[in-house]
């Protein structure tokens, strides 16, 4: 199977983006419960779900999964610190998880994440919950726009917002 080219640009350009790996497997799990605990617990106030469904554990578990590593990549320059998932979808770039650990965030990796993706691909697309106003602001200060599509997120009453980024 042909790799996508942005895979085979992360490799070349000596970035810390890299394939994630069995041995990123723990890093990874801490890094999606514990930054889904601090960005969406104060929006939907669910602990149950917070604290007892979201559970490390569980996440490594999914992870060992096969095929849960395939389009996952870690940012790492000695800590892995961000993992962001990237999937093509009809010739387009989808980015479906993105999670920087908040003891990281705001020093520029996100931005260099995303500017990698950018750079490789003609048209990148996300969802965003609508009540994520950090996570908002940041797409829209890369270049994203709100393509006016919103899904309800699991009967919540919030929704996905798709941002789309393509290049003129």
């Amino acid at each position: 199977m042909k790799a996508p080219i942005w895979e085979l640009y992360f490799y070349k350009r000596e970035t810390m983006l890299r394939k994630a790996e069995n041995r990123d497997i723990s890093r990874i799990a801490e890094i999606l419960i514990f930054t889904k605990r601090t960005t969406y617990r104060p929006i939907f106030k669910n602990d149950n779900v917070s604290f007892n469904e979201m559970q490390v554990l569980n996440e490594v578990e999914r992870l060992r999964q096969p095929n849960e590593l395939d389009n996952l990549y870690v940012y790492d320059d000695g800590i892995v610190k961000a993992m962001v998932k990237i999937e093509d979808v009809e010739g387009k770039t989808k980015v479906s998880e993105f999670f920087v650990d908040p003891f990281f965030q705001g020093n520029g990796i996100g931005t260099k994440i995303l500017d990698i993706i950018i750079e490789k691909s003609k048209e990148v697309f996300l969802y965003v919950l609508d009540k994520n106003e950090r996570a908002i602001r940041f797409y829209e200060k890369m270049g994203f726009k709100y393509s006016g599509e919103k899904e309800e997120f699991l009967s919540s009453g919030f929704y996905m917002l798709k941002y789309c980024f393509v290049k003129s």
